[in-house]
């Protein structure tokens, strides 16, 4: 029978030393989110993940929030994180850092997500530090504002098979995110 580990032997790194380690150079923007929870989710998996930054946008909700550290659970105090008030602003600004912007949404023409990868990946092996990389997620509601995904570089796709057509943000966001940093990483 397996035995759960502990905190020390998973060998979990301090907040300190989480600031100090190498990022990812992968960051999640979060156009208008409006639940706390969700948005506390993305912290979570953002950290999981070692990602660089979270982007709050439009009416996302910013730490420190009660809320958002419910589903966090200190996250948001690893991982740094900006606002702005429009996400074509954030967007624009990534885009001068040198970042390739990704909304994951249903379009016309959307790559999927495990093709996004293969092509992080492929970068991956010629760029030493990685391809800079950032995916927008959008509103439970009403996704990625349109004017966003004119002005993204791309849109990656989750293929799905069943009777719905979406997936709640937090969940989405696990996904991209776990496959686009397993993608840069090996």
């Amino acid at each position: 029978m397996s035995k759960k580990l502990t905190t020390q032997e998973m060998g979990r790194m301090s907040v300190s030393e989480y600031h100090q380690a190498d990022k990812l150079p992968l960051v999640a923007v979060l156009d208008n989110v409006r639940s706390q929870h969700n948005v506390g989710a993305v912290f979570r998996t953002a950290d999981a993940m070692r990602m660089e930054r979270v982007v709050l946008c439009g009416i996302c909700c910013c730490p420190p929030n009660q809320e958002i550290h419910k589903t966090a659970l200190g996250a948001e105090e690893s991982v740094d994180w900006q606002y702005y008030k429009d996400t074509l602003e954030a967007v624009r600004a990534l885009q001068a850092e040198g970042y390739t912007v990704y909304a994951v949404e249903q379009a016309h023409d959307s790559v999927t997500l495990e093709q996004a990868a293969e092509q992080i990946h492929q970068l991956r092996s010629s760029i030493a530090d990685g391809p800079k990389t950032a995916v927008v997620f959008g509103h439970e509601v009403f996704g990625v504002q349109q004017e966003v995904v004119d002005l993204c570089n791309g849109c990656i796709e989750i293929p799905q098979y069943g009777t719905k057509h979406s997936l709640n943000v937090s969940v989405t966001a696990g996904i991209v995110i776990y496959r686009l940093s397993q993608a840069m990483r090996h």
